[in-house]
């Protein structure tokens, strides 16, 4: 079985920051490909960010590219997601997602969280 919870969602004005946490309960997280998706009021669920099983290889969407940084820590089979100079545009609930050795392919994850509600004020 492989559970993962999201958590650090919050309230937080414009240009503020945010620091999200999913951890895993696996075995060996370092087997797992992992990243982020959100899904906003009335809109699908859209890709947010990568991260390859190392730690070594992130990906981004061009929206938070240059915003939000993904990264994880194996030993406590956990992966980030801090996200900086908020925007209200970025308000959604965030998902977590992970797949499993040999999956390897961006944005496409096997295992998903509950997600955890991020809400920028204007």
């Amino acid at each position: 079985q492989v559970q993962l919870v999201e958590s650090g969602g919050g309230l937080v004005q414009a240009g503020g920051s945010l620091r999200l946490s999913c951890a895993a309960s696996v075995r060996t997280f370092s087997s797992y490909t992992s990243g982020w998706f959100r899904q906003a009021p009335g809109k699908e669920r859209e890709f947010v960010a990568h991260i390859s099983r190392s730690g070594g290889n992130t990906y981004y969407a061009d929206s938070v590219k240059d915003r939000f940084t993904i990264s994880r820590d194996n030993a406590k089979n956990t992966m980030y997601l801090q996200m900086n100079s908020l925007k209200p545009e970025d308000t959604a609930v965030y998902y977590c997602g992970a797949a499993p050795w040999p999956r390897v392919e961006v944005g496409k994850y096997d295992f998903w969280g509950q997600g955890t509600q991020v809400t920028v004020s204007s």
